[in-house]
């Protein structure tokens, strides 16, 4: 074998704490190079033009490139080769930026450490052998998990691009968080009247399939050809036959059932339509307040449903699809505030949470529009709006920002004295951030043109006095304690993952962070990508995000689908698992722990053997270490390989 060795300098990132040309040097003695230099940017057009001449000049079979981490260049460089008529896998990188002279400035031991991660490349590539990709047929359609208004955003840029789109809500209704919103901010327009007309698209858009109150009960198959099987709650209506003409709401008699959509400020009826603009405009019961299904009597809905539409016998359905990729766009959910006891824990009722605040102020919630207070219906002078509840705050494990809070603070702060205005705002702030385009302006008219008093500093109790809360706290700037007569506290709660979320992600096979967050491909380059093929991030569900930021991702995501879908065969990758038949003993190990389900079972001449499903196998690896026998092989990362970068290391 011939090997070409290529030192990056990477400018000063390597060139600064090792001694590139000393490494290249060195690597002309190991066994089999016969072409060893350092170059200032490998990955630059000349430098592959360097690597390209040298492969023609000196009969190259196999190059190592030391430089920054494969997961920059790999492909780069992989590409160099092809185009220089060599097997792309005929290729190592030793990363000597991130793991040498990243970490450490002493010069002579970075450069040693480097010339041993150049000789360990140089053993394994000895060891490779040329490896093909195959293909195989995709199905053009996609599925979008969650109806906000990143996944409506995802559903119909693919359905406009002629992809057939099946997209599952778990809520009777899509619209997710905006859905409840009265207006939005820095134009303090309506949130209704901006989705509203997207939502109706979704509902008229012949390409899209629409399974509310329905959730992903488990994802089989790999990029190109995933089998979902959905799980259709029971509504206990008919769906076919509703008309949403809403009698059955005027005439049910249990009138105290939980009003999810209404965030809890009030209560709805058994059976009920979520709001006027709903898609689909469907009637749901509650099983749990419906006096038919609870006690076995009543039934006033069935009686007066024009269509007959009342079925009490429904039942939870599973329906299988067939797609070629996955959004997932399931959102987020508020943090409980109730686990903070100095604002009351729940307890007080005119302590409420921005999500309810807004219900008050929307003129399809539970006020009309009104602002009362929910203890008893009067009309709030003093407002103190609390930010970073439940974000920013390491004592409950949310160190993070949720990124919009202040901004929607600063609109509930105009639109109060809009609706009220005699009335005075009170904001405690951490810091204003507030980086959008508008957004700063947007905070600044709150103060100076709604009057809104922000005082930066914590608020370490609230307690109830005569009717009101006096909300104390201290103003940092000044020094000095504050106490506040508030007539109605509203606490701008941060976001969390999704409930949920975690167990979608193991279905679908992705990562997701400590705090429930699914995670990106790579944060920088593969925001919208994931760590397995063909499933795509779109909106909160990868962390907290505004709305023009979901939609922004959400087209993405849709992007990245159509690109997905613009070839009729996709190649799979050759690096996976490969069981040696003659080896493997059946004992299954490597099935059970296979985290992808990528390994089958089968019968070899009466005999249980293991059989890689190459292509849902993602070269994890796991299955390589676990099977006892040693009968499977991960390929590119078989054992001699390894062991060749051992000895390499450690001859003695």
């Amino acid at each position: 074998m011939n090997i070409g060795v290529f030192v990056c300098h990477c400018g000063s990132n390597i060139a600064g704490t090792v001694d590139t040309e000393q490494v290249a040097a060195a690597a002309r003695r190991f066994p089999d190079v016969a072409f060893a230099t350092d170059t200032m940017y490998a990955c630059s057009e000349p430098g592959q033009a360097g690597i390209i001449q040298a492969i023609h000049e000196y009969g190259l079979d196999g190059i190592v490139v030391a430089s920054c981490t494969p997961r920059m260049h790999e492909a780069t460089f992989r590409k160099t080769l092809e185009r220089a008529g060599i097997n792309k896998y005929l290729f190592e990188m030793a990363n000597i930026r991130e793991h040498v002279s990243w970490i450490g400035k002493d010069k002579k031991a970075n450069t040693n450490k480097a010339t041993d991660l150049v000789q360990m490349a140089v053993a394994k590539l000895r060891n490779n052998s040329e490896l093909h990709a195959g293909e195989f047929e995709i199905n053009k359609r996609v599925m979008v998990i969650g109806g906000g208004v990143a996944g409506i955003q995802a559903a119909l840029d693919c359905a406009d691009g002629g992809l057939q789109v099946i997209l599952v809500e778990r809520e009777s209704t899509i619209g997710g968080k905006m859905a409840k919103l009265d207006k939005t901010f820095p134009t303090v327009d309506c949130s209704s009247c901006i989705l509203g007309p997207r939502m109706v698209d979704v509902a008229q858009h012949p390409n899209i399939t629409l399974y509310a109150m329905s959730e992903v009960e488990s994802v089989n198959g790999f990029v190109g050809n995933f089998d979902v099987s959905i799980r259709k709650k029971a509504t206990y209506v008919d769906w076919d036959a509703c008309t949403g003409c809403g009698q059955c709401m005027e005439k049910c008699p249990s009138k105290k059932a939980e009003d999810r959509f209404n965030e809890g400020v009030g209560t709805t009826t058994a059976i009920n339509i979520p709001f006027p603009q709903a898609i689909p405009k469907k009637a749901v019961i509650d099983p749990q307040a419906c006096i038919m299904l609870t006690k076995g009597k009543c039934g006033a809905c069935a009686k007066l449903c024009p269509t007959q539409a009342i079925r009490f016998e429904q039942r939870d359905e599973l329906v299988q699809e067939q797609v070629g990729a996955i959004i997932a766009a399931t959102g987020y959910d508020l943090f409980d505030h109730t686990l903070y006891g100095e604002y009351g824990g729940g307890r007080y009722p005119d302590v409420i949470t921005s999500i309810q605040y807004e219900r008050l102020l929307s003129a399809s919630g539970p006020t009309g529009g009104h602002i009362k207070r929910p203890s008893d219906g009067k009309e709030p002078r003093n407002i103190v709006f609390i930010q970073c509840v439940g974000s920013r705050d390491p004592s409950v494990n949310r160190p993070y920002c949720s990124g919009f809070c202040c901004m929607y603070t600063a609109k509930q702060a105009i639109l109060t004295k809009d609706h009220i205005p005699d009335s005075q705002s009170y904001v405690f702030y951490m810091d204003i951030r507030s980086p959008g385009k508008l957004y700063d302006e947007f905070t600044r008219r709150a103060m100076e043109e709604y009057g809104a008093r922000y005082i930066r500093g914590r608020v370490s109790t609230i307690q109830p006095r005569n009717g009101h809360y006096v909300v104390k706290g201290a103003d940092t700037i000044m020094g000095s304690q504050v106490e506040i007569d508030a007539d109605l506290v509203v606490l701008a709660v941060g976001a969390e993952a999704a409930k949920g979320a975690g167990a979608l992600a193991e279905k679908l096979r992705i990562s997701y962070d400590g705090y429930g967050f699914f995670m990106e491909g790579h944060p920088k380059l593969k925001p919208v990508e994931t760590n397995t093929a063909g499933v795509y991030l779109a909106g909160s569900c990868q962390g907290p995000k505004d709305i023009p930021a979901s939609v922004a991702q959400g087209s993405a995501a849709a992007s990245k689908v159509q690109a997905l879908f613009s070839k009729d065969k996709l190649a799979s990758d050759p690096q996976v698992s490969g069981v040696a038949m003659q080896r493997c003993v059946g004992c299954g190990k490597c099935e059970s722990t296979c985290p992808f389900g990528a390994i089958e079972m089968t019968e070899f001449r009466g005999m249980p053997k293991a059989s890689v499903v190459e292509t849902v196998c993602q070269g994890c690896g796991v299955c390589a270490v676990t099977c006892p026998q040693g009968a499977i092989q991960l390929q590119h990362f078989t054992d001699n390989q390894i062991l060749a970068e051992v000895n390499a290391l450690c001859p003695y």
